[in-house]
């Protein structure tokens, strides 16, 4: 296993010490799976107290103590992080993720230390002195059969979190949950389990599993399989909703909208901010439908309106698992509006039309949003990869410099100031008016606007 030559450095002193230092974790899991490694944790046998180690650490870069209670130190050294910690036992004695007592104990045994952690595939270790693959549990071969496995029933069960790690695992890495793991997660769903996690836990296993995963759509399905969805009732309504067959012969509203997950996977960029922003909308947009769609006596089946209901409906959604409000506010117009780009497309919207859709919707974003909506179904067109309605629509509203921003105000209020108004409540009503001429193309420059304005002057006086 390739490792930074300071683990090597330090790895070579402690063994002075008669001390052993193992690789731990993801990052044996990731060497196996030909991943690059960002995080490096390592547990070290043999010594007696952290604060001896953070002595002996210190001499490389400076430590702190994040984890006294838990044994972790973190090493800093040239602008990177490495975690050291002493193996330990832990054992659950209240409910909550902070409810465990924790024993650390330098003489145990790797097999016994690792046994506390979650899957086969995350027991694996590395020996850095003796340069050997430490594998108790049968992590290798679980890798190599592409399975997902816990590895006690008792120690597993003692954090419901890892329900959610074994849906985002089975994504990212298209592995199979093993049958006796499948029914553990099951009977800790079915027994309340998950009501104990507080909702950043959950979230932030929501967002490995929109932004890690090739297939996201792997994570709902099990989630499905699993009962988890009864905790999200917004998404498992979508589950047998009917579509019209013309535009989604691929099924119900719960299929289209894993099919648009992955679709988006394919669309996203660098800015982790902006994809889990595009993740988060693709899984809302159609979140309105269960409680809009109507079908009548010739078997015509509708939604109607499932757009705007769909807004509420994210937001309690979503509510429920960030306390990023912001965050949310800016999903919501996504589910809005995410219908637009094919409708001005069919109706070859006149340029005032898109000008005001840039006032309500980033036209980039529900572009985007729209692609893989467009993309997320089995028709002729969804399999030729191409979206024609938003490339029209990108093209046009970039020659309208409205493709990423609305219109820019020609007007501002010190030009009102500076052609003698004084300011009032008349100063914005001014203001929209011009905006709108502007939208509607019949203002096209500061010189237009300002000899509007004085025209409304003198009207009104």
């Amino acid at each position: 296993m390739k490792l930074p030559p300071l683990l090597i450095d330090i790895s070579n002193r402690l063994k002075n010490y008669s001390f052993r230092a193992i690789v731990v974790g993801g990052s044996v899991r990731d060497h196996f799976l030909s991943l690059p490694i960002k995080d490096y944790d390592i547990e070290v046998y043999g010594i007696e107290t952290i604060e001896e180690l953070g002595e002996i650490l210190s001499a490389y870069g400076s430590i702190n103590l994040v984890g006294r209670s838990f044994g972790v130190l973190k090493l800093v050294y040239a602008n990177e992080e490495y975690d050291f910690s002493l193996p330990r036992r832990d054992k659950k004695i209240s409910q909550g993720h902070r409810g465990f007592a924790i024993d650390s104990d330098s003489s145990m045994s790797y097999s016994e230390a690792s046994k506390r952690r979650d899957f086969t595939i995350n027991a694996m270790g590395y020996d850095i002195e003796e340069q050997i693959f430490l594998d108790p549990y049968g992590g290798m071969s679980d890798i190599a059969s592409g399975v997902l496995r816990h590895i006690d029933d008792e120690t597993f069960v003692e954090d419901p979190l890892r329900i959610y790690r074994a849906v985002q695992f089975c994504a990212r890495f298209g592995y199979r949950l093993h049958d006796t793991t499948a029914t553990l997660c099951r009977e800790m769903v079915d027994s309340g389990a998950l009501d104990e996690l507080p909702k950043e836990r959950v979230y932030s296993e929501f967002t490995k599993l929109l932004l890690k995963s090739p297939k996201p759509s792997i994570g709902f399905d099990i989630m499905h399989k699993l009962g988890i969805l009864s905790h999200f009732p917004e998404l498992k309504a979508l589950i047998g909703v009917p579509q019209s067959p013309k535009y989604h012969p691929e099924g119900d509203v719960w299929i289209h909208t894993l099919m648009s997950v992955d679709a988006m996977v394919e669309l996203l960029g660098d800015d982790k901010r902006q994809n889990l922003k595009y993740m988060w909308g693709i899984l809302c947009h159609d979140i309105g439908k269960p409680s809009t769609t109507t079908v009548d006596e010739d078997n015509h089946i509708r939604a109607i309106g499932h757009e705007e209901s769909g807004v509420e409906i994210a937001r309690s959604f979503m509510s429920r698992l960030t306390n990023e409000h912001n965050f949310v506010d800016e999903i919501l117009p996504l589910v809005k509006y995410h219908m637009r780009p094919s409708q001005l497309y069919r109706s070859q919207a006149k340029s005032s039309a898109i000008r005001r859709l840039a006032t309500k919707v980033n036209i980039e974003e529900i572009v985007t949003i729209a692609r893989a909506d467009f993309l997320g179904r089995d028709t002729i067109e969804a399999k030729t990869g191409r979206y024609i309605a938003g490339d029209w629509l990108i093209e046009q509203s970039r020659s309208l410099k409205v493709h990423n921003r609305p219109l820019e105000n020609l007007l501002q209020g010190r030009d009102l100031i500076s052609l003698g108004m004084k300011p009032s409540k008349e100063f914005g009503e001014v203001l929209d008016r011009v905006y709108e001429l502007q939208i509607e193309g019949r203002i096209s420059s500061y010189e237009d606007a300002i000899e509007f304005v004085k025209l409304h002057i003198s009207e009104d006086s």
